[in-house]
C-alpha cells in the first residue's frame, strides 16, 4: 500500500517539476523575442531618410542617427505618417483644432477720406454772358440758403430780353408776353425778378441771381467786376447732413466687400466717437497706381462734425459667406510652392498634407480642397511635425474618414447629371481607400431625406455616400465646395 502511495506522489512532483520547466522556457522564449523586438531594425539619419546605418553613429550633416522599430515601419501605409509618443506630445505643446464648416465674416480695416455727397451737389453757372457787378458771398464753406441772393450781373442780352418783356405787356399780345416772360426765364430770370420788372416798369442794369439750392460752398470761382459766361463755372454747393467717404481695400480683399455692408467709422480729432455707415457703391476697375478696391460709403451727419477731407478709420463687416470649410490661420504652413497643414491622425500620428486655400476671415482660412469635415489639424508646433513628415510625406489627404460606421463615407467629387424624376446623380469621385475603390463614374440614387434640388451639375463637392455594398449605395449628404487646380481628378477638374 505505502509502495502506491509513494509512486502516486512520484509521478505527481515530476508531473509538476516538468510543467514549470516547461513554462519557464516559454516565458524565457517570450522575453527574448520581446527583447528582439525592441531592439532597432537600423539607424537612419533626421534630415535624409536614404542615409542608413546598422549601428548608432553620426549623420554627415554631424546629427545623432535615430532608431528606426519594426512598429513605426508598421504605422499606417500613407507616407510621411509620424508617429510620436503622447508625452513627447504633451511637451511639444502640440494643439490641435477641428476643421470647421460653417458661414465665415470678417472685419476689414482700412483708412478713408470724408466728402461732399456729389449725388447732391450743385454747380452754379451763368446762362449768358456779362460782367458780375457784386457778389454776395465771399468765402469757400460758407453756407447759402436757397433763394438767397448770389451775385448781380450785367448783361447787354438781358437788358435786350428785357426791353423785350415791358413792350410785350404794353402790347396787350399775350401770346407776345408769354413769349418774351419766357426767354427771361430760360437766361435765368427768376419769377420774383419778373413780377418786379412788371411792378415797376424799368429795365434793370445789374440782374440779381438767386441759389437755387441750399449747401455749403466748396468751390467759388466768381470775383466783382468779372466777365462771365455759360462755359465757367462760379461755384459750387453741396449740403453736409450726409457725407461720402472713400475708402480703398487691397485687391485680395475685393471679393469680400458689397454693397450694403455696415461699416463703422473713426476719426482721431473725435477719440470715442464712432459713426455707423453702409457700403453705397463699388467701382468696377482697381486703381491703376495702387492696386486697390476704391468703395464709397455714406454717413449721416445730422451735427456737421464730419467734415469734407477729413482722415476717418474705417471697420467694415463683411457679409457671413455661405458655409464652408475652415482652419485656424496659425494652423497653415506657406511654403513658396504650396500651402499644407499637419493632420493629427490619432493615436499620436501626424501627416502633413497639401490644402489649397481661399479667402482669410480674421483668425480663419478658408480651406477649397484638401480636407474633410470632423479633421483635426494642428496649431502649435506645427513647423517640427512638419519638418519630420515633409521629408517623406506624399502631400496626399489619406481616405476621408468615416462618418460612424464603414458604410458612411466622404469623398470629393464633381456632379455630372441629375435626374430629378428617377432621383439619380452621375458622380464622377476621388478614390476611396477604404472600400479599395478607384476613381470611376458611377450612378448613385439620392436619398429621400435631400432635396435634389439643391444639387447642381458640373459642380466640384464633397459627398456623403452610405451603404453596405454597391446596391445599396445612396447620396445622403453633400457639401459645395470649390474648383481645385486641374489634375485633382483623372480626366477632369475638382
Amino acid at each position: 500500500m505505502n509502495r502506491y502511495i509513494l509512486a502516486a506522489i512520484a509521478l505527481l512532483l515530476g508531473l509538476s517539476g516538468g510543467y514549470y520547466f516547461a513554462l519557464e522556457q516559454v516565458k524565457s522564449k517570450d522575453g527574448a523575442a520581446a527583447a528582439e523586438d525592441d531592439k532597432p531594425l537600423y539607424w537612419v539619419a533626421p534630415m535624409d531618410a536614404n542615409y542608413q546605418r546598422d549601428k548608432p553613429g553620426l549623420s554627415p550633416m554631424g546629427m545623432e542617427l535615430v532608431p528606426v522599430y519594426a512598429e513605426d515601419l508598421a504605422m499606417g501605409d500613407s507616407p510621411g505618417t509620424v508617429s510620436i509618443n503622447p508625452e513627447v506630445v504633451n511637451n511639444l505643446g502640440v494643439r490641435t483644432e477641428p476643421v470647421l464648416f460653417s458661414p465665415l465674416q470678417s472685419v476689414l480695416h482700412t483708412v478713408g477720406y470724408v466728402s461732399f455727397d456729389q449725388e447732391r451737389m450743385s454747380d452754379v453757372h451763368s446762362r449768358i454772358e456779362g460782367w458780375v457787378g457784386s457778389v454776395s458771398v465771399h468765402e469757400e464753406g460758407e453756407y447759402v440758403e436757397k433763394g438767397q441772393l448770389l451775385y448781380r450781373v450785367y448783361s447787354p442780352e438781358l437788358l435786350n430780353a428785357q426791353e423785350e418783356f415791358l413792350i410785350a405787356n404794353k402790347s396787350g399780345n399775350r401770346f407776345l408776353r408769354q413769349a418774351s416772360q419766357d426767354k427771361l426765364k430760360a437766361l435765368g430770370v427768376s419769377a420774383a425778378f419778373i413780377e418786379q420788372l412788371k411792378a415797376q416798369r424799368s429795365v434793370v442794369e445789374y440782374v440779381p441771381v438767386y441759389a437755387q439750392s441750399a449747401g455749403y460752398i466748396s468751390q467759388l470761382n466768381i470775383r466783382e467786376g468779372m466777365f462771365i459766361k455759360p462755359a465757367i463755372k462760379l461755384m459750387s454747393l453741396g449740403p453736409l447732413d450726409q457725407v461720402w467717404v472713400t475708402a480703398e481695400f487691397f485687391e485680395s480683399q475685393a471679393d469680400l466687400v458689397s454693397v450694403g455692408d455696415r461699416v463703422e467709422m473713426t476719426l482721431d480729432y473725435l477719440p470715442g466717437r464712432r459713426w455707423l455707415g453702409r457700403v453705397d457703391y463699388v467701382y468696377p476697375a482697381l486703381n491703376q497706381k495702387t492696386r486697390t478696391l476704391q468703395v464709397r460709403l455714406k454717413f449721416d451727419n445730422p451735427d456737421l462734425r464730419l467734415k469734407p477731407d477729413m482722415f476717418a478709420r474705417l471697420a467694415l463687416r463683411t457679409k457671413p459667406t455661405a458655409p464652408m470649410l475652415s482652419v485656424p490661420s496659425s494652423a497653415v504652413i506657406v511654403t513658396g510652392s504650396q500651402s499644407r497643414v499637419v493632420v493629427a491622425l490619432g493615436k499620436g500620428q501626424f501627416k502633413s498634407v497639401e490644402v489649397s486655400l481661399g479667402s482669410r476671415f480674421d483668425d480663419r482660412t478658408a480651406v477649397l480642397y484638401g480636407l474633410y469635415p470632423e479633421d483635426q489639424v494642428v496649431t502649435s508646433a506645427q513647423f517640427l511635425l512638419d519638418s519630420e513628415s515633409s521629408i517623406s510625406s506624399d502631400f496626399l489627404r489619406m481616405a476621408p474618414p468615416t462618418m460612424g460606421v464603414i458604410d458612411e463615407i466622404w469623398t470629393e467629387a464633381v456632379i455630372e447629371e441629375i435626374d430629378l424624376e428617377k432621383l439619380l446623380v452621375v458622380l464622377r469621385h476621388q478614390a476611396i481607400r477604404e472600400w479599395q475603390q478607384p476613381s470611376m463614374v458611377m450612378e448613385v440614387p439620392i436619398s429621400e431625406s435631400l432635396d435634389p434640388s439643391l444639387l447642381v451639375e458640373n459642380s466640384p463637392v464633397q459627398v456623403l455616400l452610405k451603404g453596405r455594398n454597391m446596391r445599396e449605395l445612396q447620396l445622403v449628404d453633400f457639401i459645395q465646395s470649390r474648383p481645385k487646380a486641374p489634375g485633382s481628378i483623372p480626366g477632369g477638374e475638382l
